[in-house]
This record gives C-alpha cells, structure tokens and sequence, in this order.
C-alpha cells in the first residue's frame, strides 16, 4: 500500500544539485565472480531511517532472525522524522561502521541545506531536529566517515558510502548508463559498493561489480523524485550482504511497520512534517 505526501514538499533535491505491506519480500542476486574458499561474512545494510523510531526498531528485529554480524549504516539518520535522539541511541549501540549522509552533514553545517532544498517544510523539519539533538550527538555525527571498506575475506571487498563515492548528495540508479556510473564512481573500486540516497532500492552489475542499494529503512519512495513530491510506501527496507565459500550475495528486504507504534512517536510531535506522516500512517490503519 502506497500513499503519495500531497502536503509535503520535495523530500529529494531539486534537480541537478551541486556536488557535494503485509508480506516481506527479498530478491537476491548471486555475484558471478569465481568462487574461493574464504571466512564467513553477514551483513546487514541499512540507510535513510530520517528520525522513524518504530521502522527502525522493525528492521533490527528483522534482521535478527538471520544472525549478521554486524550492521552497517549508510548515513540520512536522524532528520525528517520524529526520534532523532532516540534513533541516534539505538545506532550508536547497534551500528558501525556508520557513514555521513547529507542530511547528517546538514546539521553538522547548516548552510549546506540551501545547496541542496529550498523547500521551507523541509528545511524547518532539518532545524527542528537539530533543536532536539544534545551536543553529545552532534559530536558523535561529527565522527561518521563519508567512506568504510570492509573485507568479505577471499570473496573481495564492500565499499560503503551514502551517495556517491565523491558526493553525499549524488544519485547512482538503475536507470543510468555505463558511462554516467563510470564518471559517479571515478577511481573507486570494489567488488561491491553499497550506498543509499535515493530512497530506492537496487542491485546492478556494473562491469563485473555489483553495486546495491537497501533503499530506506524510515521514508522508502516508490519512484526516482528529483525534486518532485514523494510517494512513500508502507514498508521499511534494508539488505543483507552474505559473502562465503559459495560467493557473494545480496538480499534486499522489506518489512511491514506498525502504523500504530509510528503513530504513537508522532501523537504529541511538534515536528514540521508530523502532520503529513500522521496523515500517512493513519491512513494504512
């Protein structure tokens, strides 16, 4: 079930911006690279949780059934949603490595905001969050890395970073060409690189890489915005990156949320867009 925000301005950047449900459902992709005996790896991806406690909470327990070693983050964390210091908590313990997004870079240094929206539901819901976070999550936004690469042992490497290895704020999508992922990626390599961003998922083999994206654990968007209204979906998404003796795979994963516990989050929130997902979650009861 999918509602589209008609209240809410474009979640997304404007165009060309400057540098800078009931069932789960999973599609899995198995890389085709030659196989070698080598350690065990799994990992959970997640991205874009954007403040939503109760999607977040949906994820992790999701994930838990299938026994990762280890969660890794691929930034967007805290703003447009209602939890941001309780989403900030639950990361710290769960997460790492946790990698800067634009909207975490957006409260480090506000001023980037107006390189990216104008939109003014937008930009107060960015300020609002930031009058909600301590000094000690603020400092410890500070000390995300906007890249990690982690080893899956023989399997090659995972390369994680939120938009583009260059830039926070640049899409990587199913629809582009060769030649556009060649000039996003530049010199980055890896046997898989995993990012976030767009609110979209995705998995493409990219001349003999894969590149994924879990899509969003807190906002999922059922198509590409650039700037245009969103439409968001009744689900929270994430992936699991498993490398082994029988190669590298990625599972991505979508999982009901209950609209009552977001609701909930949302009952008594002063946040600028809480109108708009209270509209959103109440309408999936």
């Amino acid at each position: 079930m999918q509602r589209q925000l008609k209240a809410i301005a474009p979640l997304g950047p404007e165009p060309n911006p400057p540098p800078l449900p009931r069932a789960q459902h999973a599609v899995t992709v198995q890389a085709s690279s030659p196989i070698e005996a080598g350690a065990y790896v799994k990992i959970a991806l997640i991205s874009d949780i954007h403040g939503n406690l109760a999607a977040l909470k949906a994820v992790l327990a999701d994930a838990a059934q299938f026994k990762v070693d280890r969660v890794a983050c691929l930034g967007d964390c805290a703003t447009l949603g209602p939890k941001p210091c309780e989403v900030l908590a639950v990361l710290r313990e769960v997460a790492s490595p946790l990698i800067l997004g634009n909207h975490d870079e957006f409260l480090l240094d506000p001023s980037l905001l107006q390189t990216y929206t104008h939109a003014p539901v937008i930009v107060a819901s960015v300020a609002w969050c930031r009058r909600q976070l301590h000094d000690t999550d603020l400092t410890w936004l500070a000390s995300m890395v906007r890249q990690e690469t982690i080893s899956l042992g023989d399997q090659g490497n995972l390369l994680l970073f939120h938009g583009s290895p260059t830039s926070p704020m640049q899409d990587i999508l199913a629809s582009h060409t060769d030649a556009e992922v060649d000039a996003l990626i530049g010199e980055a390599d890896a046997t898989l690189m995993a990012c976030g961003h767009t609110h979209l998922q995705m998995v493409r083999q990219h001349r003999g890489r894969l590149i994924v994206n879990p899509g969003s654990v807190g906002m999922p968007f059922v198509a590409y915005v650039q700037g245009r209204e969103p439409e968001l979906m009744a689900h929270a998404e994430y992936g699991i990156v498993q490398a082994d003796s029988g190669g590298v795979s990625v599972t991505l994963r979508r999982v009901p949320v209950d609209p009552r516990l977001a609701l909930a989050d949302l009952m008594d929130s002063d946040l600028p867009l809480a109108p708009t997902l209270r509209h959103h979650y109440s309408s999936l009861l």
